[in-house]
């Protein structure tokens, strides 16, 4: 101790000296000990700073990690507040950073996991991990089942060696783990009672089963189709896992199941659609499907129709539309809506035209401009090509949004109040700055056809400043598409027309489970097990809206 410290009696002078034994009248054997000890303290203090040169080289590549790490987040979590743009807009600058955040939480582990190796290799006598300075994780999901493993305690007492222990207290450990699916085969076993007074054989009527001639469990069926509509994930992909799981099913058994089930859902689906048909305003966009041909594919669309009016406040439960077409013809859209009259929110398709007819009945569609979309085009001008113009466009129309985000949730009396007395003066003044630019540009000038785009559609994209229950973009239906966009990746295409529109029906139940905050797959197979023996004059009482997932878990207890 001496050896760093002076002793407390000393004073702390510059020239003070170790205190030797041969001060006192100590035999050799102290100094000798004295000496040991010396060496001891000094193999501990080089220790010491080994242990610190690699905490300091650990924390150096921490310390700029760490910064990375919170602007990342800063930056997604401002894309994703945003209530405008597109995924095109958005959605690839999410994909980078979300990279980037997961590349630069993966070094900061593997930084701190060197720094407590070398600990370990400069101390082997410390078992303990360094704990990770990281921020506090919330506890680990209180519904899912505990299973104790109890570490046995010490038998003697590691200070003086006795025997007589007694139980304080216990401390606690928690780890979350996933165990492989379990399979098991389900035995519907009727007994059969013969009548001794007659000798009639009588026995149970046969059980229900989710599909016509099906052996598969309602469970199994619903992760199928949430994994291949919700997931993305092919059906002969689904097959090589269940056979690395050790169930062998083929891609034509799958195949089978999963057109056996769109059968059962139809009545679900058209429900559904009904929901939307009698919305007050809808949502609808498309996005292209390839379709497998001979020799070659051909391009169908996937059109979703979205119902959400919460964002006036509305009563009505989200849902989610889709048909699909073999060519992109306004006549399809038209067919779909033939019953429908009112506000729709879309993009500038030319098919739409027929729609906002005077005369068509029962009446005309009011077309209603998607700012989102608009302001894509002075964005990407602002953004590739550096052009003042298109980016003070682009502010313009963000602050319109900004006063839309304080007014989202709220009654349609109250948002329509806002939007005259705030939001009204300014789509006048950017309505006047793009017809004055308008003048200025050549129209062969890619800012001049981004201000006609507006311009010629001004009535629809200033509808909304007159019906509170109006969007100012038509985002829902964009996301209504996205997934399918996203998923093209994994399936590549559709097989044919026949598995478009089989997907058509698919879709609605996945998007307007989501749009409910339900998990689709739990609630599928809710509805297979129930569906057979469910009266058809009750079946609004299926819809994820009025399905509680409590009551789902109550009954499979």
């Amino acid at each position: 101790r001496w050896a760093i410290d002076p002793p407390p009696s000393l004073p702390q002078q510059s020239h003070w000296k170790p205190w030797p034994p041969e001060a006192t009248n100590q035999p050799a054997d102290s100094l000798l000990n004295w000496r040991r000890n010396g060496a001891h303290v000094t193999a501990a203090h080089a220790m010491i700073l080994a242990e610190r040169e690699a905490r300091l080289a650990v924390e150096r590549v921490q310390a700029g990690e760490r910064l990375l790490i919170e602007k990342l987040r800063l930056e997604i979590a401002r894309l994703r507040r945003l209530a405008f743009g597109t995924s095109s807009e958005r959605g690839r600058k999410l994909e980078q950073l979300e990279l980037m955040l997961e590349d630069a939480e993966e070094t900061l582990a593997a930084a701190e996991i060197a720094a407590q190796v070398a600990v370990a290799a400069v101390d082997p006598s410390r078992n303990e991990a360094r704990e990770r300075r990281r921020p506090m994780r919330g506890p680990l999901p209180e519904h899912l089942p505990r299973e104790r493993v109890v570490v046995p305690g010490p038998s003697v007492c590691p200070c003086c060696g006795g025997a007589r222990l007694s139980k304080l207290g216990e401390d606690v450990t928690e780890t979350l783990e996933r165990i492989l699916a379990r399979w098991f085969v389900v035995q519907h076993v009727r007994e059969r009672f013969s009548c001794r007074a007659c000798e009639a054989i009588a026995r149970a009527p046969a059980p229900f089963h989710p599909i016509a001639r099906g052996r598969a469990g309602p469970n199994l069926l619903a992760e199928i189709i949430t994994a291949k509509y919700a997931m993305h994930l092919p059906l002969h992909r689904q097959g090589e896992r269940y056979a690395r799981e050790g169930v062998a099913l083929t891609d034509s058994t799958l195949a089978d199941w999963v057109g056996a089930v769109t059968v059962s859902l139809a009545p679900l689906v058209e429900r559904i659609e009904a929901h939307v048909r009698a919305a007050e305003r809808i949502h609808i966009d498309d996005t292209p499907v390839p379709v497998l041909a001979k020799s070659k594919t051909r391009t169908g669309h996937l059109w979703a129709v979205v119902r959400d009016d919460r964002p006036f406040a509305g009563a009505a439960a989200p849902a989610a539309a889709y048909f699909y077409s073999a060519t992109r013809s306004g006549e399809h859209v038209e067919a779909w809506l033939n019953r429908y009259a009112g506000p729709m929110q879309c993009d500038a398709f030319a098919g739409y035209n027929r729609l906002y007819d005077p005369s068509r009945k029962p009446g005309p569609i009011l077309e209603v401009g998607c700012w989102a979309h608009a302001r894509r085009k002075f964005f990407e001008l602002a953004d590739l090509k550096r052009a003042p113009m298109a980016a003070a466009i682009v502010k313009a129309i963000d602050t319109i949004f900004e006063i839309e985000r304080e007014i989202n949730g709220r009654p349609p009396d109250e948002r329509l109040r806002v939007r005259q007395d705030r939001s009204r003066p300014l789509v006048a003044d950017l309505e006047a700055r793009l017809r004055a630019d308008r003048a200025r540009l050549s129209s062969k000038s890619d800012t001049a056809r981004a201000i006609d785009y507006m311009l010629k559609r001004w009535p629809a994209f200033a509808r909304f400043l007159d019906d509170g229950r109006l969007c100012l973009s038509n985002n829902a239906a964009e996301r209504a598409v996205r997934g399918i966009a996203l998923g093209r990746k994994n399936w590549t295409f559709a097989g044919s027309d026949a598995s478009g529109r089989r997907a058509a029906a698919m879709y609605p139940l996945i998007e307007t489970a989501k749009l409910n905050d339900v998990d689709p797959r739990a609630w599928l197979a809710a509805v297979l097990a129930r569906l057979p023996g469910h009266p058809a004059r009750a079946i609004d009482e299926l819809l994820p809206s009025n399905w509680k997932a409590a009551d789902h878990l109550k009954n499979a207890a």
